[in-house]
């Protein structure tokens, strides 16, 4: 069955989102590949909300599509319409990297939506812009631990290193005290 693309209506509680470069491949997918949405097609209540299809239904009216196939979920209570939004977004499998790295083409696999590797010169390095590293990294090496070897009698090591373990549990800086113990 097909609908108008304005008699549907997006899904206000849906929790997916999509960032910019996979929204613009998923367009891209659509134009390319209409067949697909036959294959798959967006899932409304009997209201017109989409349950299952928000992402590609937005991609549907970005790429200029006038209808769009469907799927009338008829009968489910709120809770499990609920319980669809989210189990339709799950994904219980795992790729195979092996297989997908030496029998499928990545730059296809790519173009198609997965994260693949690529090589350095293709990566998109903008979604970094708006980061600014060197503070980052200041905080990140301002929380940077290094540690000194102290050596220990054998007598003593179960001993000490009960200790170290319980003044960290108590979240202790051991190495703090230790340099005040030199201290004195």
């Amino acid at each position: 069955m097909k609908l108008k693309i304005n008699q549907l209506k997006p899904n206000k509680t849906n929790p997916r989102i999509i960032k910019e470069p996979k929204f613009k491949k998923l367009i891209q997918s659509i134009k390319d590949f209409p067949q697909m949405l036959d294959l798959r097609p967006i899932v409304i209540d009997e209201n017109y909300t989409i349950l299952g299809g928000n992402m590609r239904y937005k991609a549907c009216v970005e790429a200029g599509l006038k209808e769009v196939p469907v799927k009338i979920a008829k009968d489910l209570t709120e809770k499990q319409k609920q319980e669809f939004i989210v189990k339709d977004n799950v994904g219980f499998g795992e790729w195979d990297w092996d297989m997908l790295g030496n029998e499928w083409d990545n730059v296809k696999l790519g173009e198609w939506g997965m994260d693949v590797w690529q090589p350095e010169e293709a990566v998109d390095y903008s979604v970094l812009d708006d980061i600014d590293l060197g503070n980052t990294l200041e905080e990140i090496t301002g929380q940077v631990k290094r540690s000194i070897l102290i050596e220990f009698n054998v007598e003593h090591y179960e001993e000490a290193k009960q200790l170290i373990n319980e003044s960290r549990k108590k979240g202790n800086d051991v190495g703090l005290i230790v340099l005040n113990a030199f201290k004195k």
